[in-house]
């Protein structure tokens, strides 16, 4: 019997030191989430906030669905952003996402990039079975629409014999 209360007394003594343990453990994996992900985003959330209440007008913004714009009126919940000349929309101010540099605008115009639409007029006058049958206008410089974007088609056709 008295060895029984020996070893029962013995565990009791390992059992505390790994509870001590364990607490010591909950405790640096709540220090490592505080610093690795709850301080950051409490700092981003701050910086948001403090960037939404001093928007102006004529700064240049992003909303949070990708659309760039000038900010022609600010109220207390709202501003007015302008998209486009003569283009004007009413957005949240809590969805304005970031405040570019003065001037990124002007230099991305998105203009520059357009695809300009294809000469209507020359398709109209190549006949609908030379364009089935892929066969060029010679009266025109318009080719077909593969030609144009800069692919060739140099596969062999099921009609042809290599």
């Amino acid at each position: 019997m008295l060895i029984s209360d020996a070893y029962a007394q013995a565990a009791e003594s390992g059992q505390a030191e790994a509870g001590w343990a364990n607490l010591i453990l909950l405790i640096g994996i709540f220090v490592i989430f505080w610093l690795l992900l709850i301080r950051p985003q409490a700092r981003r959330a701050k910086e948001h906030k403090q960037m939404v209440e001093n928007l102006q007008r004529g700064d240049e913004v992003i909303t949070n669905g990708g659309i760039l714009g000038l900010i022609l009126n600010v109220s207390e919940s709202y501003v007015v952003v302008e998209i486009a000349p003569s283009l004007e929309v009413i957005v949240l101010k809590s969805s304005v996402q970031t405040l570019l540099p003065k001037g990124t605008l002007k230099s991305i115009e998105p203009s520059k990039n357009v695809r300009q639409p294809k000469n209507k007029s020359a398709k109209a006058a190549s006949t609908p079975t030379q364009e089935s049958k892929g066969v060029e206008n010679k009266d025109t410089d318009t080719t077909s629409d593969s030609a144009a974007d800069g692919d060739k088609d140099d596969s062999v056709k099921p009609g042809d014999k290599s």
